[in-house]
């Protein structure tokens, strides 16, 4: 089984079909892992799936899921999720995250939506996360997820809420740096107080992506360009609080080619050594 290096940083890429036979083609493979969503891969076969199952057996491949809806109204899809599982033995994937939102409400809405943060609300999520973790019989990673508006039934701040779900689940956490930054600036809270807060013990790895401005003057989280400086600054931050932990960037729209995205990699590298300007 494909593993982390012992030793630095571990820096991996979110895996896109757009570059998915050029990775394969490199040989040492240029990263320590690499993430996928399964829900790209459950009914995709022939030579990129063939692939996909090379890859996953250079290096490690994390499952990053799109559609559980963690928050949504629906019943958790169990069909998906007995899918999500094969998926998961197949690829020997060490881990396995979702979002804190919810997208599907009788039917998938095809969008990251926000929740309240209340105490119903919280109760509702950690009894789903307790049935995924039953039913995969793994331990979830949740991430924190961009949002552009909140909720007069709110009780709670998003720091408060996240830090008491993942208390009261025993799930771990994908720390995304980038949704940090866009609604500690979007909402008007302290990003390093959100750090702070955080059971470091349970942070498993990081994201990574690109955000742009709306006319709005909101953030919007892009994923579509390059890591911003401040961004980067608060990777700094995390890592002092936290320690070393894997980096994975995200680049979803907008796709450069691979060894740009490689060259965006090692700048993300060279922020977590020490002393880096």
């Amino acid at each position: 089984m494909a593993a982390l290096p012992t030793s630095g940083t571990p820096l991996g890429l979110g895996l896109r079909r757009n570059f998915l036979a050029e990775l394969a083609a490199r040989d040492p493979l240029p990263l320590d892992f690499l993430e996928t969503s399964p829900e790209n891969w459950l009914r995709f076969g022939g030579r990129p799936a063939h692939t996909l199952r090379e890859l996953s057996e250079r290096v490690p491949l994390f499952a990053h899921g799109l559609s559980l809806s963690i928050g949504g109204p629906d019943p958790l899809d169990r069909v998906l999720l007995d899918a999500i599982a094969r998926f998961l033995e197949e690829h020997r994937c060490p881990y396995y995250s979702e979002h804190l939102a919810f997208c599907r409400d009788g039917s998938y809405l095809h969008d990251l939506l926000p929740i309240p943060f209340n105490d119903d609300t919280l109760c509702h999520c950690r009894d789903r996360i307790a049935q995924v973790q039953d039913i995969l019989e793994r331990r979830l990673l949740l991430e924190n997820t961009a949002y552009y508006g909140d909720f007069a039934s709110s009780t709670m701040s998003e720091t408060e809420f996240f830090c008491e779900l993942v208390r009261e689940s025993d799930c771990l956490i994908l720390l995304d740096i980038n949704n940090l930054y866009v609604n500690s600036r979007n909402h008007g809270y302290d990003a390093q107080a959100f750090l702070q807060a955080l059971p470091p013990q349970r942070v498993v790895y990081l994201h990574l992506a690109g955000h742009a401005p709306h006319p709005s003057g909101q953030l919007i989280d892009t994923h579509d360009r390059g890591v911003s400086a401040p961004v980067r600054e608060l990777l700094r931050q995390a890592l002092t609080l936290l320690g070393p932990r894997p980096i994975l960037l995200e680049w979803d729209h907008a796709i450069p080619g691979l060894d740009q995205l490689l060259d965006e990699l090692g700048q993300l590298a060279a922020t977590t050594r020490p002393n880096a300007a």
